[in-house]
C-alpha cells in the first residue's frame, strides 16, 4: 500500500469530519485584538477558547515591550543553539528570577513546551528505569513516555490508591533491573480543571523511592500564594523535584522552562536534545517575558481579578444546575450529554444566535454520549462578559434536553 494512502483513506480520528467542520469546529479564526471580545466569521464574539489567564497577553505594559524587544532585537538574536552560540546574560536572568519565583535552585529555558517535556522526560530516564504516571496526562507527557524504551505504568486519574498500586509494581521492576522510578502527573490537568494529587503523591515518598516531575502548564502564574504554581498551592513544593510549565498560557508569550535541583538541571543543559540541537529562544521573547515575569510578582491584582471571574462563573453555573465536575483551578468543563451531530447544533447556535465562543469535546476524545464545552474565564473578562454567557448556556440547554439539536449528521460549515 502506498504510504500516503491511508492517510488520505479516512483522515483519522479527529480528521475524519474535517471536510464539513474545517474553519469552523476545527481550525476556526478568531479575528482582531487577543481579548474576551473577538470576531469570528464577521460577529463580535464572548471568547472563552483562551489560555489567556491573567490577561497579560494584550496588556498595554507587555505590548510595549515586546514591540520594543522586536525592534531592539529582532527575531534572529541570537543565532544557534545556546550551547554553540546562542547563551546570554538576559537567559540566564531570565532563568534566575524563574528559579527564585517557582523556589527552585535552577531552571533551563525550553523553545516549545510539547517538544521542550518530550525531551526532559528522554533525557531524564533510560532503559533500566521505571515511568507511573497520571493516565489522563497531557498528549505531550504521553508522547515523551513514548520515547522511553523501559517499563512505565499508568495510574488511574488522580487515585492515589492505584498510584500506589503501580508503584509497587515499578519498586519491582527497578529493584530488578537496578534502575528508579520517575513519577510524572499535571499541577493542573487542562481538561477537567481538577489539580492534580500532589501533596498525596508526595507523602507515598515515605513508601517509595521515586522522584516526581510535574507539568504545571495550567497553574503557572496564578496558582497559589504568590502564583508560584499548584505545587505552591498545595504547600508541597520540596517533594516536587522537578517543575516544568510553559509561557503560552498565563504569560501570553512562547516558550517554556524546566526548573528543579542545580545537579539535576546541568545534567539537562547537556543532554535535553531539542535544546542542544535547537536555535536559541530569541531575546526578544526573552526580554518580554522578562517583564511578564515582574508584572506577575508585583501585580497580585491580575490573580485576584482572575479568581474572581472564576467564582462568578463557576458558582454562576452550579446555580442554573450545571455538572462542572470537581474543577478546583480556573478551567471549568460543562459536562453534558448528546451525540455528535447534536453537540455540533449547540455550538452554531451558542455563537450565531448568543455570540459566545468556546471550545467543544466529543467523541472520539471522549466517550460517546458525552459532550464538554471547557471554558476559561481570565482577568480580561468582565462581569456582564460572565451573565451574557449564563444566560447563553441556561437556554440553549434546555433546547438541548429538549431535543432541538436533534440531527442525522454534523452540518456542513467548511469555509
Amino acid at each position: 500500500m502506498d504510504v500516503f494512502e491511508k492517510l488520505v483513506k479516512d483522515g483519522g480520528p479527529l480528521g475524519q469530519h474535517m471536510d464539513r467542520a474545517h474553519g469552523y469546529f476545527a481550525f476556526p479564526k478568531l479575528e482582531g485584538e487577543l481579548g474576551p471580545r473577538m470576531t469570528f466569521r464577521g460577529k463580535e464574539m464572548i471568547v472563552w477558547s483562551l489560555n489567556n489567564y491573567l490577561g497579560l497577553v494584550n496588556h498595554p505594559e507587555v505590548r510595549a515591550i515586546d514591540t520594543k524587544a522586536a525592534e531592539m532585537y529582532g527575531m534572529g538574536n541570537p543565532m544557534g543553539a545556546r550551547m554553540m552560540s546562542g547563551n546570554t546574560e538576559k537567559h540566564e536572568e531570565l532563568e534566575k528570577v524563574i528559579s527564585e519565583f517557582v523556589s527552585r535552585e535552577d531552571t533551563m529555558l525550553l523553545n516549545f513546551g510539547y517538544q521542550g517535556i518530550m525531551s526532559c522526560i528522554d533525557a531524564l530516564v533510560n532503559r533500566r528505569d521505571v515511568i507511573v504516571y497520571d493516565a489522563e496526562s497531557h498528549a505531550c507527557i504521553v508522547d515523551g513516555i513514548r520515547l522511553h524504551m523501559g517499563q512505565t505504568y499508568a495510574f488511574k486519574h488522580n487515585d492515589i490508591s492505584d498510584c500506589e498500586k503501580q508503584l509497587v509494581r515499578a519498586q519491582k521492576i527497578a529493584e530488578k533491573n537496578g534502575g528508579g522510578i520517575l513519577v510524572i502527573t499535571e499541577g493542573v490537568f487542562g481538561m477537567d480543571g481538577e489539580q492534580g494529587i500532589l501533596k498525596e503523591i508526595v507523602a507515598l515518598k515515605n513508601k517509595f523511592e521515586f522522584r516526581l516531575l510535574i507539568d504545571d502548564a495550567h497553574g503557572f502564574g496564578y496558582m497559589g500564594p504568590t502564583g508560584g504554581g499548584a505545587d505552591q498551592a498545595q504547600d508541597c513544593q520540596e517533594g516536587v523535584d522537578l517543575y516544568f510549565s510553559t509561557f503560552v498560557k498565563s504569560m501570553g508569550s512562547i516558550g517554556a522552562f524546566i526548573s528543579g535541583p542545580k545537579n539535576v538541571l546541568k545534567f539537562l543543559r547537556y543532554n535535553v536534545r531539542s535544546q542542544i540541537f535547537a536555535k536559541s529562544l530569541p531575546l526578544m521573547i526573552v526580554e518580554g517575558m522578562l517583564t511578564r515575569m515582574k508584572m506577575v510578582i508585583n501585580m497580585p491584582e491580575l490573580r485576584d481579578k482572575l479568581w474572581s471571574n472564576v467564582k462568578l462563573l463557576q458558582d454562576g453555573l452550579k446555580a442554573r444546575g450545571f455538572d462542572i465536575g470537581h474543577t478546583n483551578s480556573p478551567v471549568t468543563p460543562i459536562y453534558m450529554k448528546g451525540d455528535v451531530p447534536e453537540a455540533t447544533q449547540m455550538v452554531m447556535d451558542l455563537r450565531e444566535n448568543y455570540h459566545v465562543f468556546c471550545s467543544i469535546v466529543v467523541y472520539p476524545v471522549i466517550p460517546k454520549g458525552d459532550i464538554i464545552y471547557r471554558l476559561i474565564p481570565t482577568a480580561s473578562h468582565s462581569p456582564e462578559d460572565i451573565e451574557i454567557t449564563l444566560k447563553a448556556f441556561e437556554e440553549t440547554k434546555k433546547k438541548l434536553d429538549a431535543g432541538l439539536y436533534k440531527a442525522d449528521d454534523i452540518p456542513d460549515m467548511a469555509g
